[in-house]
């Protein structure tokens, strides 16, 4: 009777230990590391939230991590949380390779320094001379906002204001757009690094704040180039350029 009395205070004693020894194991679990491979962008697109290295990660294997990440990134994307992402307006996609600047043979009659736009093809032809020219790619005017005609740079300007004329006003209010009476220059302003005004009208040869709109019929008869590209030919062109929009 003794001996299966201590047999049985020797199980639970056993048992009493486990259970015991279990709670202790998990009272201060270890830390949840997740793998290094999966702060993909899918990853962080379902957390909302940066993902931050811990130092449990080498820092030679983050650096290595990081530039790999990069380098599957286009050249010009930025690098931001997926929850700021979210709340700027959706990614557009790249500019076509076509419409970036590059020398082409170009036949022509007029003199080099001459402006040749093609508003069909959305291309702005800077006439070099020896059957060249300097090829850009524009944003024209949408349909029912076409235009043709020659004109002459009568003035240049940097980061220029913009004055929305009052029927471009009432036209957007009309679709419940409101635009500004007026907005200074910079990074924001529709008009973008430079402009080129065409002639006494209201067109103008401009940057623009929307890049992914070049080659496109988008604006109200002005011709839009990428930041970049405006800058280029500004730098390349003077008051009294010959400009043909054909």
């Amino acid at each position: 009777m003794l001996k299966k009395s201590l047999c049985l205070a020797a199980c639970l004693f056993s048992i009493l230990s486990g259970v015991a020894g279990a709670q202790d194991r998990y009272q201060n679990r270890p830390p949840v590391i997740v793998s290094p491979d999966l702060t993909a962008p899918w990853v962080m697109q379902l957390t909302g939230e940066r993902v931050v290295y811990r130092q449990q990660v080498p820092k030679t294997t983050r650096k290595r991590l990081e530039r790999r990440e990069l380098s599957r990134r286009p050249a010009n994307a930025a690098v931001q949380p997926a929850s700021i992402a979210r709340r700027q307006k959706p990614a557009k996609s790249q500019i076509d390779p076509q419409f970036l600047p590059q020398m082409i043979a170009y036949e022509t009659k007029e003199k080099p320094g001459t402006i040749v736009i093609d508003t069909n093809n959305r291309f702005l032809y800077l006439v070099t001379g020896n059957g060249e020219a300097r090829r850009y790619g524009v944003g024209v005017g949408k349909p029912g906002f076409e235009w043709a005609g020659e004109h002459r740079i009568t003035r240049k300007a940097e980061w220029p204001n913009w004055t929305p004329p009052q029927e471009m006003i009432a036209r957007e209010a009309a679709r419940g757009h409101y635009l500004p009476a007026r907005m200074d220059g910079g990074p924001e302003n529709p008009l973008g690094a430079r402009a080129m005004y065409l002639g006494s009208t209201l067109y103008r040869i401009h940057g623009t704040n929307a890049p992914w709109t070049i080659g496109y019929g988008v604006s109200s008869g002005c011709i839009r180039m990428r930041n970049e590209d405006v800058v280029d030919l500004y730098e390349r062109v003077k008051v009294g350029t010959k400009v043909i929009v054909i």
